[in-house]
């Protein structure tokens, strides 16, 4: 029998947006990453490109119906294999003894905005003050030398909250699952992560 957590993240840094606001990217490549057809059209959707006037800019998607930002939930499973991937170098850890992790984690670990409702995928920002951006400067080495691009994202300040439920296929799998959780304190969501953005701390309130 399957195991629900519910769980609330509170952003301890402003999270910036990862989709593109370039309708065409987004469609051929950064859409076709949701894991079926479904998610990727309700994830075009969700879009609001229209809205959107910097094809370069990374952005939240949105509700269709209210305009709220949100992630897609298999944004979640991807911090969970981030998480396992940096505690699985730990020794002592849940998720250094989980092998094949990623494939486990697809097929094990399950994440909606309510369990109840399985189709349930967006999960939404709430205690949000405003969405503002945030600018910073990307620097690469090329065969023509150092360049330096301006890279911009939509920013929801520190405070917003998540919402969610994780359903453990094993339940047994409740510890490990906590403990990528405590990981988003390090390096948490969204955008230019290594920075410290998107990273939250959590608890369990179901």
């Amino acid at each position: 029998m399957s195991k629900v957590m519910r769980v609330k993240l509170t952003m301890i840094d402003s999270i910036l947006g990862t989709a593109s606001g370039d309708p065409a990217l987004h469609e051929t490549y950064i859409a076709s990453k949701a894991p079926d057809a479904k998610s990727r059209a309700e994830e075009i959707e969700a879009l609001g490109v229209e809205e959107v006037t910097e094809k370069n800019r990374t952005v939240f998607p949105r509700d269709p119906e209210t305009g709220v930002p949100v992630l897609f939930n298999y944004q979640i499973k991807g911090f969970f294999k981030s998480a396992c991937s940096a505690l699985r170098q730990i020794s002592g850890t849940h998720s250094k003894k989980l092998k094949a992790y990623k494939k486990q984690i697809d097929l094990r670990i399950h994440v909606f905005e309510h369990a109840e409702n399985k189709a349930g995928r967006m999960i939404h920002f709430d205690n949000i003050e405003d969405v503002g951006s945030c600018q910073r400067p990307l620097r690469a080495s090329t065969p023509q030398g150092e360049r330096v691009a301006l890279a911009d994202s939509e920013e929801i300040p520190a405070g917003a909250t998540l919402e969610f439920d994780i359903e453990m296929l094993n339940p047994d799998d409740e510890a490990i699952v906590k403990e990528w959780l405590d990981y988003g304190v390090y390096n948490g969501l969204g955008q230019w992560r290594n920075s410290g953005k998107g990273a939250f701390t959590w608890e369990q309130i179901g």
